[in-house]
């Protein structure tokens, strides 16, 4: 974000377009990207005939922001309550026979309640401490320049042939990492794809869709991991209030996605979007110079990779032996060890550990202060999310409380088992009404905050695990941020396009990437199917499926 920032304050000053360096990028600034302030209309409105997206974007920008939403509903909640409690609701409890009607917040007890509980909803909203303790590991990873260094090895060193399959490949890694992937990786793919001749709008495309279409699939956890499980766990406890949801519970089937999404992306990319886009006649930009690792970099690297080989040897040391030390010290399990139920720390002690190694070999971090300064500046990203959790808590807190998430779960259960749908179409519906609402709204937290407590329960009921709700939602989350104008750096890809199509807007942005999110999509929905036909787990002790009753 560093270089975006000096390119906002070198066109305000009235210089015009000036280089800046990025991870060791150089690129020039596009001009005026600031403009772009999410209004979605601001330079290039969509076409007139395209009807379908103008109303999308009308729809968007209709609802307020997701904080004021959270509090907006979390007040339509109490006035819900305190209607559905003169009414016969009542349902009996799927575990326990008792029988379950709606409490009224909407009353004195309720204000007692809301008020006594207003702070520990929030310091004990489940996704709150896992996000911020493994983004100041990865912060550190970050600062310290190894995550950028690691993306331009990824796709630098890749042959010419493998080159699209490096850039989306790279893309869906770089999520890991938050929004570095928005950042670096998407101009970068331009740049390099003009390098070699061949139109920067492809590259373009091929990185973001790997960045923000595949934006679940990854060979690693990321902070996303822990933020949707701990939803999932907050949802899951409505209907059983033990149940546990670890953050790689998602891990096997994302792991193996990563390799579909990007070989789907590569194909796309050659196959539809290089012949469509045909040569490249847009105006002279530079292609920027795109700087190799150099000398302190590969030191650098080096020492990671050691670091790297160390920790792993520590984590297979403390789990692969049958008394490893990370497994249940009672049972040996690993399933319910301290390895997954600390997942979120061990995130935390690699990044720290690893980034750490390459600052100290590349030179980036030559003291403690540097280290501490990674993660403070990781943690000043998050003043939208904690505002956004507090009200997110309040109402998550606030739909338990009055039994309407159970009493909606045991009702709808009765309609989708009536219904005769097998788990395949129920979970293929459900990623289709996910990838329908992220039109709409952009933010994957907010989105799950709202429809976990919904279907988490109700397939609970039906027999299909908490995990493999997750997965379908992910999915769908997936497929159609790349082509929805509400996803957060929607309007900054418009600036980059903007670069090398000066007439582009929306609709250049949407049409260009609509075959990616269609071929996703299917290529993903299949992949789902196939393995809950298989009956293979998602993740560690993550099965598809759950005793009922």
């Amino acid at each position: 974000m560093q270089g975006l920032a000096q390119c906002r304050d070198w066109h305000t000053a009235g210089t015009g377009t000036r280089p800046s360096t990025v991870m060791g990028i150089r690129h020039w600034c596009a001009p005026a990207w600031w403009q772009y302030d999410g209004a979605l209309s601001t330079t290039h409105s969509a076409p007139k005939n395209n009807r379908v997206l103008a109303f999308i974007e009308r729809g968007g920008n209709a609802l307020p922001h997701p904080a004021t939403l959270f509090a907006i509903l979390a007040s339509v909640l109490v006035v819900i309550s305190a209607i559905a409690a003169q009414f016969d609701l009542r349902v009996t409890h799927p575990g326990t026979g008792a029988m379950v009607e709606p409490v009224n917040l909407l009353s004195i007890a309720g204000l007692h309640r809301i008020l006594t509980g207003l702070v520990t909803n929030f310091t004990g909203f489940a996704p709150l401490g896992t996000v911020l303790v493994a983004l100041l590991g990865i912060g550190v990873a970050e600062g310290s320049g190894l995550i950028g260094a690691v993306l331009r090895l990824v796709v630098f060193s890749a042959p010419r042939r493998l080159l699209t399959f490096a850039v989306v490949f790279a893309g869906v890694l770089s999520n890991a990492a938050s929004e570095i992937g928005y950042v670096v990786l998407v101009p970068l793919g331009a740049m390099i794809f003009l390098a070699v001749k061949r139109h920067p709008l492809a590259g373009l495309a091929a990185a973001f869709a790997g960045v923000s279409g595949g934006y679940s699939a990854n060979l690693l956890l990321g902070t996303i991991d822990p933020l949707l499980s701990g939803l999932s766990q907050e949802a899951a406890r409505i209907v059983d209030a033990s149940y546990t949801v670890n953050p790689a519970c998602n891990y096997y089937f994302m792991a193996a996605s990563t390799f579909f999404i990007a070989a789907a992306g590569t194909w796309v990319t050659e196959k539809i979007v290089i012949p469509r886009l045909g040569p490249y006649t847009g105006p002279e930009v530079e292609a920027g110079d795109i700087q190799p690792l150099d000398a302190r970099e590969k030191r650098g690297l080096g020492f990671a990779l050691v670091a790297t080989l160390l920790v792993s040897a520590l984590l297979l040391l403390g789990t692969v032996p049958a008394n490893g030390f990370l497994r249940n010290p009672q049972t040996g399990d690993l399933l319910h060890s301290p390895f997954l139920s600390g997942i979120v720390a061990i995130i935390f002690f690699l990044g720290v550990v690893v980034g750490v190694a390459y600052g100290w070999g590349a030179g980036t971090i030559r003291n403690d202060e540097h280290v501490v300064k990674a993660m403070s500046k990781s943690m000043t990203t998050l003043g939208g999310y904690l505002v956004l959790v507090f009200f997110a808590a309040q109402f998550v807190a606030f739909f338990n409380w009055t039994n309407l998430g159970l009493i909606l779960a045991v009702k709808g259960a009765e309609v989708l088992r009536s219904s005769g749908l097998g788990g395949i179409p129920l979970m293929l519906g459900f990623v289709v009404l996910t990838a329908v609402v992220n039109l709409f709204m952009g933010s994957a937290s907010a989105k799950w905050a709202i429809m976990a407590p919904v279907f988490v329960p109700m397939f609970m009921l039906l027999g299909y695990a908490p995990e493999l709700t997750q997965v379908a939602y992910r999915v769908g989350d997936s497929v159609t941020n790349i082509v929805s104008p509400m996803m957060s750096y929607f309007a900054l890809i418009v600036a980059f396009v903007e670069r090398y199509q000066p007439k582009a807007g929306i609709g250049t942005v949407v049409a260009t990437m609509l075959p990616y999110t269609i071929t996703f999509f299917i290529v993903w929905s299949l992949f789902l199917a196939l393995w809950l036909t298989l009956g293979l787990p998602l993740g560690p002790g993550s099965p598809v499926s759950m005793p009922v009753g």
